[in-house]
């Protein structure tokens, strides 16, 4: 509160890495209006979603802003750094292709680093040749890309996730200075490059995906519909075409759609009219092969 009064720093962007040991040190979604935050628990919920983690009722919650940590303290979307993995821990392919952290380099016997990195390698440990293994965890890389990207808030992408970089499952590389920690441009992921360039361009281009405000959930008149053409700005809908119901969300599915309603961005554009996008319909699944029914002509 008092970096917030000083008349220099509180005119900068003031992002928080809001934990530290001890008793009280974690404090996600605690800081006062002004501060941004690395939210470790998007990061969290995210890595437990796509390994297959019961978690859909909180996955929503972080691919919409994060509301429930910040919005009652007046703050908005931009103020959940979102990430899945930071400079600490694996880097993205690091975490689809280990199941444990191999720091044996940094001399402490594997004891440095974290632990419990909700990691999965999809079926072998580190390097493989399995074609099937490999796809998988190239499915893996672009599907955490495009949840980073695509949900509310600020993405934050780790240097290099993009080029396919590895540190050979060592997750503490603060401890080495060395070819494990460097970017080896001669051995980047092309095709990964061109995906992560097409969803941020994606981004970029929509609004939608760069709202000001959180969702209301309430309902967003359709300008070109009647009057009982409504939907709310925001839609979570089952992989057999309903929306969402209580039992759903506890049903043990990985799999969730999601509606985002051009017509219901609460913002307007730089000469002050009202932002209006385009309607998507994304679906985020978990849970492997699966039929999806698109909802009604309604959306």
């Amino acid at each position: 509160e008092l970096v917030q009064q000083d008349p220099i720093v509180s005119q900068v962007k003031l992002i928080a890495e809001p934990w530290d040991i001890g008793p009280g040190g974690y404090q996600v979604g605690g800081f006062p209006p002004q501060w941004t935050e690395w939210n470790g628990k998007y990061r969290d919920t995210v890595r437990d979603f796509w390994r297959g983690e019961p978690s859909l009722g909180e996955f929503a919650s972080r691919l919409s802003g994060s509301s429930d940590l910040y919005e009652h303290t007046g703050r908005r979307p931009v103020a959940s750094i979102n990430f899945v993995t930071a400079h600490d821990g694996f880097t993205l392919r690091d975490l689809v292709s280990y199941d444990q952290k191999h720091n044996d380099a940094n001399g402490e016997d594997n004891n440095d680093g974290e632990s419990h990195n909700r990691s999965w390698n999809h079926g072998a440990e580190g390097p493989t040749d399995d074609p099937e293994i490999l796809a998988a965890r190239a499915r893996s890389q672009r599907n955490f890309i495009a949840t980073l990207l695509l949900s509310q808030g600020v993405p934050m992408l780790l240097h290099g996730d993009e080029l396919g970089r590895t540190q050979q499952g060592n997750n503490n590389t603060y401890a080495q200075d060395s070819e494990l920690s460097w970017v080896h441009w001669d051995e980047v992921d092309r095709p990964l490059i061109e995906f992560t360039a097409a969803v941020s361009r994606l981004r970029r281009d929509h609004p939608t995906f760069r709202r000001k405000r959180f969702f209301t959930g309430n309902t967003v008149r359709v300008p070109d519909g009647g009057d009982d053409d409504r939907l709310n700005d925001i839609v979570w809908l089952h992989l057999d075409g309903h929306p969402m119901e209580d039992g759903d969300w506890t049903g043990g599915s990985q799999a969730l759609g999601m509606y985002l309603n051009g017509h219901g961005i609460a913002s307007v554009d730089s000469r002050g009219q009202h932002l209006v996008d385009d309607h998507f319909l994304l679906y985020f699944n978990a849970d492997g092969e699966a039929t999806v029914t698109l909802p009604n002509e309604e959306y």
